[in-house]
């Protein structure tokens, strides 16, 4: 049986006791907890936040006795996601790429097996072939992942389940499981590098350990956005950012890379469309993550409606009866468009309600007394993704928050990038969080605004203009960057609003 089958949930190192008679407390009052959350722009690291979560205590071996033998859905994927690729493809599957691993496993070109959680720790613990759902994957070439398993279809009358995620101890009452979302995979799986068009996340590991690949949002240009394979709310990157192909995608040199390993009982702020890749490190990985809603949602849910309606519309009219190469498995199917023009015109109206419903508390203190905030007002205080301690007086609190609690994620070094396949060697600070070391020295310097203007050098054709065919998919990459919908979502509000 490989080491960690079982699922016993490691103590996490760092947990302290404190206060009297051996009571420990928590760093951080729901209210600090909150305030941190929605102002700090960088990925940290909460510690000694959940030692009391009865969720604390979970593995998967337990959730399977939960679950009794309810069966939920496991996406397989290639082991091998830098230096290796097996040459080996279950039923002679040819959705698996298998000629360059350079290439993201994105969720349209896996296969997908139904099981229950029993079935899968048999097939992960036992090297020998096995019987049952995953008798086609091979253990040692592949891996398998239950990833975006909502609590409320997860366990549907097992509400009880629900309170044993405590978020309201982050500052957000009556937020527990019901909100929440359950990933549990083995050694390998991983989620391709994207970025998340609504609010920031909370990820609270569980068992075992998975390292974290992040991108600031300042390297979308750097990250070469696509919306193909289309999932709502989602930007997938076209790179493998553990091995990536620097010859197609030359600018993604140019991106700030900050790596961290989490480990169970710690919980990991991601920050409002910061890109992340997500890998398992241990043969059973569980964890539970929040997505909390923002502010700056209201306008972002206008450009994913133009998103939509441009995706689904040209998508469709290109190839009509195969709706599945292109779209996500997460999304249930293409809608009509009928169907996301009601949605687009959802969207406006509510960003309008947002705006009528908030202008004079947004905007009071960046007015004249009687002046009306405008429309345009509104988008700017949208597209600011909340307040920043990265100013003055603000700088130094944020400084004297970071600590044994609260750990920042920093730059990776340009040796660990080097070497991200197969090193298990992390750097332990003292208080228990495994992360890369990482000198503040080696921090890649960029001038203001530099990430967002593309590179000239990336304009000039090095290919035979008789050689170039323009695809539906090239040209959806250029109608559907972030940065256009963005000016598309503007320009439509502002055209309504006069």
């Amino acid at each position: 049986m490989a080491a960690g089958c079982e699922g016993s949930a490691p103590r996490t190192l760092g947990e302290r006791t404190v206060g009297e008679e051996g009571e420990r407390l928590k760093p951080f009052t729901p209210e600090k907890a909150k305030e941190i959350i929605m102002s700090l722009q960088q990925p940290a690291v909460f510690c000694n936040m959940v030692f009391d979560w009865p969720s604390r205590h979970w593995t998967a071996k337990h959730l399977s006795e939960v679950l009794e033998g309810k069966q939920i859905r496991f996406r397989m994927g290639l082991r091998g996601t830098g230096t290796e690729c097996p040459e080996v493809c279950p039923l002679g599957d040819s959705n698996f790429n298998q000629v360059n691993n350079k290439v993201p496993q994105f969720e349209t070109e896996c296969s997908y097996v139904d099981a229950t959680l029993e079935e899968f720790l048999t097939w992960n613990c036992d090297q020998s072939s096995v019987s049952g759902p995953f008798k086609d994957y091979d253990h040692s070439k592949f891996w398998a992942y239950a990833d975006y398993k909502y609590f409320v279809t997860l366990f549907e009358d097992k509400t009880d389940v629900f309170q044993e995620v405590v978020w309201s101890d982050f500052g957000f009452p009556g937020r527990n499981g019901q909100e929440s979302t359950m990933w549990i995979g083995s050694l390998g799986a991983h989620t391709p590098c994207h970025l998340d068009s609504y609010g920031c996340n909370l990820v609270f590991q569980v068992q075992g350990r998975k390292r974290w690949h992040l991108f600031p949002p300042e390297d979308t240009p750097f990250l070469y956005p696509t919306r193909i394979p289309y999932e709502e709310s989602s930007v997938f990157s076209k790179i493998n950012v553990v091995n990536p192909d620097l010859k197609r995608f030359p600018q993604f040199q140019k991106a700030r890379r900050h790596m961290v390993t989490l480990s169970p009982g710690q919980v990991l702020f991601v920050p409002r469309h910061w890109w992340h890749y997500v890998e398992s490190l241990d043969p059973v990985t569980v964890s539970i993550n929040s997505w909390i809603e923002l502010e700056e949602d209201h306008l972002a849910r206008v450009e994913e409606a133009v998103t939509r309606m441009l995706v689904c519309t040209l998508k469709t009219a290109e190839d009509p009866h195969h709706p599945r190469t292109w779209l996500n498995p997460t999304e249930v199917e293409e809608t009509s468009h009928e169907v996301n023009s009601c949605y687009l015109n959802s969207a406006v109206c509510a960003f309008f309600d947002h705006c009528e419903k908030t202008k004079e508390a947004e905007m009071q203190a960046l007015r004249a007394p009687g002046e009306e905030p405008s429309v345009q007002e509104h988008m700017e205080v949208e597209q600011a993704s909340g307040p920043s301690l990265a100013a003055g007086a603000e700088t130094q609190e944020a400084a004297s928050l970071f600590g044994p609690d609260l750990v920042p994620v920093t730059l990776a070094s340009e040796e660990r990038v080097g070497v991200l396949e197969g090193d298990s060697e992390e750097s332990i600070s003292s208080n228990g969080v495994h992360f890369a070391d990482l000198p503040c020295a080696r921090r890649q310097q960029t001038s203001k605004g530099a990430s967002a203007e593309a590179d000239p050098s990336a304009l000039r054709c090095s290919v035979a203009p008789s050689r170039i065919f323009v695809s539906t998919d090239d040209l959806l990459d250029c109608l559907v960057n972030p940065q256009v919908t963005r000016m598309v979502a503007q320009l439509l509000i502002q055209g309504k609003s006069l």
